[in-house]
């Protein structure tokens, strides 16, 4: 047991984030079988290199899962795709609105389909956002599990239920709503922003927190923070405030829980565009 209280034996799936913001987003999921890669919106050079800086081997990935069709998260797909010979899954509709995308063997899926790759169940749900048929992912191995959920305006019933009590919470926390109200962005860019259609902003993702976050949660992870309109410190912070929890650094990479559990901790970080990270 670790000071936590959970089990090391217990996990089995680690979450890397190579990216993610608008400037490109791609994740992998680690499972003993291999690695599962969430959207591809790096060049393949850029992906490599920010793999073997988390000690990740590229020949381990299994698979390539697309959330949504926007250029910054599939941008890279087309050339990755040339030298991999794992499986590519989208949601129905997805691969069809990029032409480089539509020649490509993927596997489609309903949102709300289970998918098992690499010997991981992942539970897809339907999220809210500005494209053909976007989804958020639920991975789950033994009794580990991971939620991971960018690009979304609301969270559904079935998103909320996806991801309630993983250990590890990908979450995102896309902008600050004063900043954006008061910032440069043309008034049908903050609407479409803040639109149910849109993306969740800190007070959003903090109020959803505070229903997700279980007793088997142990990290949150703030996810698409503009650079334009929100700070990793307020994501941070917003969550911190709203699940009591008390920040024990300036960024709050952790934090003690005392809504449950006042010796409990649990990590609240924030995913950078720019620096890979990982979170085991």
């Amino acid at each position: 047991m670790d000071a936590k209280g959970a089990s090391i034996g217990t996990r089995k799936l680690h979450l890397h984030i190579l990216g993610s913001g608008s400037k490109g987003n791609c994740a992998l999921v680690e499972a003993p079988e291999g690695l599962i890669m969430i959207d591809d919106g790096f060049s393949r050079r850029e992906v490599l290199a920010r793999m073997h800086r988390l000690g990740l081997d590229e020949t381990r990935v299994r698979a390539l899962v697309l959330t949504h069709e926007h250029s910054d998260h599939v941008s890279g797909v087309g050339v990755w795709c040339r030298k991999f010979d794992g499986t590519i899954w989208a949601s129905a509709g997805t691969a069809e609105k990029r032409s480089y995308l539509a020649c490509l063997p993927f596997i489609r899926f309903e949102a709300g389909d289970a998918l098992e790759i690499a010997g991981v169940r992942i539970q897809t749900f339907s999220t809210s956002h500005d494209v053909a048929n976007p989804i958020g992912l639920r991975f789950s191995c033994e009794e580990d599990a991971i939620g991971f959920v960018t690009d979304t305006g609301i969270l559904s019933e079935a998103a909320m239920r996806e991801l309630r009590d993983v250990r590890i919470l990908a979450l995102e926390s896309n902008h600050d709503v004063a900043m954006l109200r008061g910032g440069s962005y043309p008034r049908m860019l903050q609407d479409r922003i803040a639109s149910s259609r849109g993306h969740l902003s800190n007070a959003q993702a903090a109020e959803a927190a505070v229903d997700l976050v279980g007793e088997g949660t142990e990290q949150i992870v703030c996810m698409h923070i503009s650079l334009e309109n929100n700070r990793p410190s307020l994501a941070v912070r917003a969550l911190a405030a709203a699940l009591k929890a008390g920040l024990d650094d300036d960024l709050g990479c952790s934090a003690t829980l005392r809504r449950t559990n006042p010796t409990r901790m649990l990590r609240i970080g924030a995913a950078s565009q720019f620096e890979p990270m990982s979170f085991l």
